[in-house]
């Protein structure tokens, strides 16, 4: 079944508009089933071009694929694409992945490539990798080690605790027992990994807790939990699946805000460039507490803490797709896709000229670099040039 130009070209200035409906999503997806199946003839080439037009195809893939597969996507290239700002995220991945291609068309339809090109040729000539696993353990005593370049097996032992790295670069604290002797405790003793920009990294707590660092982020904590709680602190983001034990509450403090929690999986977003931060209930239930304002948050929740605390509805897969190898926007602005960019890619953004008030949605692997989401942005007349680590954004 083949659009007719006419057609797709009417499709692509409805859904530039936020007017595609459902029947036109189906059509459009029906579309890229007879296009996988049996190649539909592409337009000449020098109105559309196939590489971008078969990118545009695995999206709808890696995006459904998001929505099927609570985010376990394969590490593939996806599309970001513009959406207004009445069109909200009722509509999840699934249906947002056929919008995409309605959108992505359109652009190359009105934007020849010869004309993207002088916009995207000095963004592109010097690339930024993706980040990587990288962080740095300080030790009680004031010792650092570069995780990502120390040696697999046992890195340190404080008093009965054992600090080990494990082959995928894991790094567990196990406490006397299994193949560690048992020392003797040093009380007061904590430890600190902090990840910079470009890198993240995932730790085992010495209560059996896992912990994921996303970049610019940390984590202090002791190397044994006494007493009738076990408190840590943190700061950026970090992705937590706490191990229950009912006598002791697990207790985050990330700038004035307290999260309390026995035994539950949640994400904590406080970067202090954000409007909020941000804490995503996945499973359990959590306290939050800023000053005399406390509220409990159930999963599926989010608590924005601010001046107060405002518990709303979550998006999941848009909070922990980073922990899952993803980079996901919804209905975010282009300045907070550019903070998330500098953090991952580890370069400095400025900003020439007004800064387009639109909002987009869609997903990137953390893999990819970062030329392949400049190469998007820019069919929706972002324009960008790169000044040593320097991005700039027109």
């Amino acid at each position: 079944m083949a659009i007719q130009d006419n057609i797709l070209k009417q499709l692509a200035e409805k859904y530039k508009a936020g007017l595609c409906t459902a029947e036109e999503v189906e059509q459009i997806k029906a579309w890229y089933d007879d296009f996988e199946e049996n190649g539909y003839p592409l337009p000449p080439a020098e109105e559309i071009d196939r590489a971008s037009l078969e990118a545009a195809v695995q999206a709808i893939k890696v995006v459904a694929e998001q929505q099927n597969s609570s985010i376990n996507v394969p590490r593939r290239e996806a599309l970001i694409t513009p959406m207004r700002k009445t069109y909200r995220s009722t509509i999840r991945y699934a249906a947002a992945a056929a919008l995409l291609i309605c959108a992505f068309i359109g652009a190359y339809r009105y934007l020849r490539p010869q004309k993207l090109q002088p916009l995207l040729s000095q963004a592109t000539k010097k690339d930024f990798a993706p980040g990587s696993n990288k962080a740095v353990l300080t030790l009680s005593n004031g010792k650092q080690i570069i995780l990502n370049n120390a040696h697999n097996g046992n890195l340190a032992r404080q008093g009965s605790t054992a600090i080990h790295k494990s082959n995928n670069g894991l790094v567990a604290y196990y406490i006397g027992s299994g193949n560690y002797t048992a020392g003797i405790h040093v009380p007061d003793s904590f430890n600190t990994v902090t990840t910079p920009r470009g890198g993240e990294y995932q730790i085992i707590l010495p209560d059996g807790t896992k912990v994921w660092l996303n970049s610019v982020s940390s984590i202090r904590f002791p190397v044994a939990f006494n007493g009738n709680r076990r408190e840590v602190e943190t700061t950026g983001e970090v992705y937590f699946e706490v191990a229950k034990d009912k006598r002791k509450p697990f207790i985050v403090t990330s700038g004035d805000q307290k999260v309390t929690v026995l035994g539950t999986h949640f994400n904590i977003m406080a970067y202090p460039d954000e409007d909020h931060m941000v804490t995503t209930l996945l499973e359990g239930s959590v306290k939050v507490t800023r000053g005399n304002q406390s509220k409990m948050i159930k999963p599926g929740e989010q608590a924005l803490v601010n001046d107060g605390i405002k518990v709303v509805n979550a998006d999941i897969n848009d909070a922990v797709a980073w922990k899952n190898g993803v980079t996901s926007f919804n209905d975010a602005d282009i300045k907070t896709i550019m903070r998330k960019v500098s953090r991952w890619y580890d370069v400095d953004v400025e900003y020439q000229g007004a800064v387009p008030d639109r909002l987009f949605t869609g997903a990137l692997s953390r893999q990819s670099n970062l030329s392949a989401l400049l190469k998007i942005l820019a069919l929706n007349h972002i324009q960008f040039a790169i000044a040593g680590n320097k991005l700039i954004v027109k």
